[in-house]
């Protein structure tokens, strides 16, 4: 699979992504984003997690699934597009647990599972899917990521890792008809995020497949386009990324809060 090569970047922060995407993260992560399926952390959180990077913070993406019962594409081209994507959007680890397709279960052996990916990545912030949709693996990828987060957190759980829990949740909400709790302006990475999206040439490229089923690549790029100009808006800017977050957050300087009133 030809994978185009991203925009140059610092050299440092190219060093970065292109030596880490290894199978075990020497250094844990400062930012995890877990999704139901590759493409999915594109769609939603994409730019937050360039962001981050830029900002020179250590981030990673954990795939639940391969898209197998996906219309287009196999498990293995998906997970090599994942990895494509993942340069563009300057990852340091990108992995995927490939649970079933469709069927994703919050099960013992997947909460179990996902929290030993926890204990060894020990994320500081985790970004999941919203707890409502329509997709059923997103749900259950939500509920799969929190409780795994917090079994995580149990020294007694098993005694070959180190206990960890993440120090705070956010949920992805673009798709949820909710009023955000905060938007991250993602201007400056929109474009790039678009460019990882794209790399899954299966999903988007022109293909006889499904062709009833799925816009064309200049569609895709507007509906996301309009759904991001409409949460920048929200902000006073041109692309955001929206989120939700359970508990009440704490603020020790009101004056550092980014929040437009007028």
């Amino acid at each position: 699979f030809p994978c185009a090569s991203p925009p140059p970047r610092p050299a440092l922060v190219i060093a970065v992504i292109y030596n880490a995407l290894e199978s075990t993260p020497d250094r844990p992560l400062d930012l995890l984003a877990v999704a139901a399926h590759p493409d999915d952390v594109e769609q939603t959180c994409g730019g937050t997690l360039i962001k981050a990077a830029e900002m020179g913070y250590r981030t990673g993406v954990l795939d639940l699934t391969a898209g197998d019962m996906g219309t287009r594409g196999t498990p293995e081209l998906r997970i090599e597009e994942s990895q494509c994507a993942a340069r563009h959007m300057l990852l340091a680890w990108r992995g995927n647990l490939r649970l079933p397709d469709a069927r994703l279960e919050n099960s013992l052996p997947a909460r179990m599972t996902l929290a030993a990916e926890m204990r060894r990545l020990r994320p500081r912030v985790v970004i999941l899917p919203y707890w409502e949709g329509r997709h059923p693996d997103h749900y259950r990828a939500a509920e799969l990521g929190y409780e795994a987060c917090f079994l995580a957190g149990l020294r007694k759980l098993e005694s070959t890792t180190e206990p960890h829990r993440p120090f705070k949740l956010l949920y992805a909400s673009v798709y949820a008809n909710v009023t955000p709790s905060f938007v991250v302006d993602v201007s400056s990475q929109f474009e790039r995020r678009m460019e990882a999206l794209l790399a899954y040439q299966s999903q988007y490229g022109e293909s006889e497949a499904g062709a009833s089923l799925f816009p064309r690549r200049e569609e895709i790029r507007d509906r996301l386009a309009a759904v991001a100009r409409f949460y920048g808006n929200l902000i006073g800017v041109r692309y955001g990324e929206p989120y939700v977050v359970k508990e009440t957050m704490r603020v020790d300087d009101v004056l550092q809060l980014g929040v437009r009133s007028f």
